[in-house]
């Protein structure tokens, strides 16, 4: 399955490559990351190898991941698939800066579209659940932006079974519109919360499935052993908690299956999410080309049914 090899976003009816480019690195605000002629050399290696599908969020490096994507797409807007993520707080002292409510969703999205110099977004997301707002005013304000033109399609991410079920069964009703895809956090390693009921609900309800932290902020690439591995790490804090034996079983599993493979483990962790049939494409980030390179062979290989078994026992 090539990068270019398209697969439709639940009903929405938009088509995406098999692997989602995540900027979360694009910028050095939160001091780590790609600066900028760094950040356009993983895009455009991205697109100009078949890739169509971008996600970020405003809240990413204070903005500067969607103000660099806004440089990068120029000359090829119509061509891609471009996501964000509002309701973190993006405007430091602004009390109505965060949330899922009507003026949150309109300022939010107008800072965005500038920032990304574009008109339109292809899926606006919920970048986590609110609870003091009614899911009716959320998608109402939804509503409202995809008539004018500005959103394409809606999507929700962090939402529970429960929030979820509540938002589609608003999105039934008439003048409402529906989530299209949800972003879960999801790996090899973190795999309870969504396969228990989230899974099931989005395959019984067409959902599409796009997974942040595809690989457990690095974990899974197999280069982080122990706690001396993480020492001046940006990300140790967030790595430390898989250094474990459960995460150490899924590495030997994971390295076993990349020999076999004469592969490397990244490129299999993203290959095992790929080959499930929930997910419609693992977002994954890089920092260089090399980096880059591994995810997009991803998308290429095939895993066969006793590998996937392997690390389904190995991670269960």
């Amino acid at each position: 399955m090539p990068l270019d090899y398209f697969r439709l976003l639940g009903k929405s009816g938009l088509r995406v490559s098999p692997l989602c480019l995540g900027t979360m690195t694009f910028g050095e605000e939160w001091g780590w990351g790609s600066n900028k002629d760094e950040s356009r050399r993983v895009f455009d290696a991205y697109v100009s190898r078949g890739g169509n599908f971008i996600d970020t969020a405003n809240f990413y490096t204070q903005g500067t991941s969607e103000t660099f994507i806004g440089e990068f797409v120029k000359g090829r807007r119509d061509q891609l698939v471009l996501a964000t993520k509002y309701t973190l707080v993006s405007r430091e002292g602004d009390p109505n800066a965060s949330g899922n409510h009507r003026k949150n969703l309109h300022q939010a999205l107008e800072a965005s579209l500038k920032r990304l110099q574009t008109d339109y977004i292809d899926l606006y997301q919920s970048h986590t659940d609110d609870s003091e707002t009614p899911l009716e005013e959320t998608l109402e304000t939804y509503a409202q932006l995809i008539r004018q033109g500005k959103v394409r399609a809606i999507g929700a991410s962090n939402y529970t079974a429960d929030r979820l079920t509540q938002a589609l069964e608003v999105g039934t009703r008439p003048g409402y519109p529906s989530y299209q895809c949800l972003q879960p956090l999801y790996n090899l390693y973190d795999r309870a919360d969504y396969e228990t009921e989230l899974e099931p609900l989005c395959l019984e309800k067409g959902v599409g499935v796009i997974p942040y932290f595809s690989l457990a902020s690095g974990f899974l690439t197999g280069k982080y052993r122990s706690e001396k591995d993480l020492a001046n790490r940006p990300r140790g804090e967030m790595v430390k908690k898989y250094l474990n034996e459960r995460g150490f079983r899924i590495l030997d599993a994971l390295e076993q299956v990349a020999s076999q493979y004469h592969s490397a483990p990244a490129i299999v962790s993203l290959a095992w999410l790929i080959a499930r049939p929930s997910i419609t494409a693992p977002i994954a980030s890089a920092t260089s080309l090399d980096q880059l390179t591994d995810l997009i062979e991803a998308t290429k290989l095939a895993l066969d049914p006793s590998s996937i078994e392997l690390l389904n026992l190995a991670s269960a």
